[in-house]
């Protein structure tokens, strides 16, 4: 039986349970006991009265560190030109890397010879010191990895050399385009044609980047009681050019003509690399080289050489307008006057001449009539008819047809398997390629590079040694 001590414990309430589930509410919120919602959160502070909202104060602070108040950076700008020849800039050594024993010398005998294909030749002081003056070096070519500047002989190389001694050797002109894929190395064959000219003795003449013609990159003036427009300035800096690079062979030879309509004067008798040097005016830059010229294509003066890199963009109109604010066809600028008459085939060479042009797919823009010139001129070089224009496309420049109908065609493409080899052999003993030149790596590299191109070769060989 339960004591009466038991029966108070269990009629005791337990201080536990005494304890509520929920807070009271406060007496400055009234709500219900029991609610099945959440409870509400507290909303943003109040200003404070007699001040500005938190909004108000962070614009203010960011206000304080806007462009308007910001203090300039104290650095020294860059000079006129200088981000130019920061982008522009040529290395053609490299003290890092190491010298390769053994280079044959690249001469006007080897580059001519079928025997030297597949070989690599490194380029002798004079040729690079005649190449560097006519700016045949690209800043995108990869010259700053090696100890010193080298070429493969390809098939091409030979093939184009060939063709022009043998124009010259018979004085005729030879007036060929060099044409093919991406990154295949046109412009190397066109700096391989540049070394072999100034190797054989003949005057290089040299347009590094025919868009600083056509796309308002340097002044021009028109020409009086004529309807071609003039670059003086380009024009001034070509002469410095040509003077550098054939100065021991215009030196031997004299002015011979009267050119009393020049404004200034030209002595008869003085040679011929003085008149390059004989004005520095830009008004008189074409007056002057139009005697230059006349001089140079006289009976008896040494062959010419005359190539250009770029050669769609004056197959087209240009960004220059006339004083009616008409757009000007490249073909009405002075200078490009002169080299369209002699890749057509308008100019008489009496010593023999080679007029290259190279067609570049980089920053190319797209020209029909030059690629349907350049397709009919192929055909008649390969005994087949030529393909008829498209009867439905309304723009093409009879200009353009003009001037390449006639021309031969070089197509370039990819080098074969032991041209790379080659190349990977240099590339490996200069220690700038970190792999085993076997067969199984040429033809990994070879395919990746889609068939041997030289500048995707470059790109997955020489990937992580190449400079920003």
């Amino acid at each position: 039986m339960a004591s009466a001590n038991g029966w108070k414990c269990l009629s005791r309430p337990s201080r536990r349970l005494l304890v509520p589930l929920f807070p009271a509410p406060s007496s400055s919120s009234p709500t219900a006991a029991f609610s099945t919602s959440l409870p509400r959160r507290a909303g943003p502070p109040k200003p404070p009265e007699g001040g500005s909202s938190r909004h108000v104060r962070i614009g203010k602070q960011l206000s304080l560190g806007s462009k308007k108040n910001r203090q300039p950076d104290k650095f020294k700008p860059p000079l006129p030109g200088e981000r130019k020849a920061f982008r522009k800039r040529i290395q053609l050594s490299n003290n890092n890397a190491l010298e390769v024993p053994g280079l044959e010398e690249l001469t006007a005998e080897n580059i001519v010879d079928f025997n030297s294909v597949g070989k690599v030749a490194r380029l002798s002081d004079a040729v690079i010191d005649g190449l560097r003056a006519v700016e045949a070096f690209k800043p995108t070519q990869t010259w700053n990895l090696f100890r010193s500047p080298h070429t493969l002989i390809r098939h091409e190389t030979v093939d184009l050399v060939r063709q022009l001694s043998d124009a010259i050797s018979k004085q005729e002109t030879l007036r060929l385009v060099i044409t093919g894929d991406r990154a295949c190395g046109k412009s190397m064959l066109g700096l391989q044609a540049l070394a072999a000219g100034l190797m054989n003795q003949w005057v290089v003449i040299n347009i590094p980047e025919a868009q600083e013609l056509t796309t308002q990159a340097t002044e021009y003036s028109t020409i009086p009681h004529s309807e071609q427009y003039s670059q003086p300035m380009y024009i001034i800096k070509l002469f410095q050019a040509i003077d550098k690079a054939n100065h021991h062979i215009l030196s031997g030879f004299r002015v011979e003509l009267d050119h009393i309509h020049l404004p200034v004067t030209v002595a008869r008798g003085s040679s011929l690399s003085s008149l390059l040097t004989v004005t520095r005016e830009p008004e008189f830059a074409w007056p002057v080289f139009q005697a230059f010229w006349k001089e140079l294509t006289l009976p008896g003066r040494p062959p010419i050489l005359f190539t250009l890199d770029g050669l769609s963009h004056i197959m087209r109109v240009s960004d220059y307008r006339s004083p009616a604010f008409e757009l000007i066809h490249s073909h009405d600028l002075s200078l490009v006057r002169l080299y369209t008459d002699a890749i057509g085939g308008v100019t008489r060479f009496p010593n023999g001449a080679a007029i290259v042009g190279v067609c570049t797919k980089g920053n190319a823009m797209l020209n029909p009539s030059m690629d349907k010139a350049l397709e009919q001129a192929a055909a008649a070089q390969a005994g087949l008819p030529p393909p008829p224009r498209d009867p439905f496309f309304a723009k093409y420049d009879q200009r353009v047809f003009d001037s390449l109908q006639t021309v031969k065609v070089l197509k370039v493409r990819g080098v074969t398997k032991p041209e790379a080899r080659s190349l990977m052999e240099y590339w490996a003993a200069s220690g700038i390629l970190r792999l085993r030149v076997d067969e199984k790596t040429v033809s990994e590299k070879w395919t990746l590079a889609g068939s041997g191109i030289l500048g995707e070769m470059e790109r997955v060989a020489l990937y992580d040694m190449r400079m920003p």
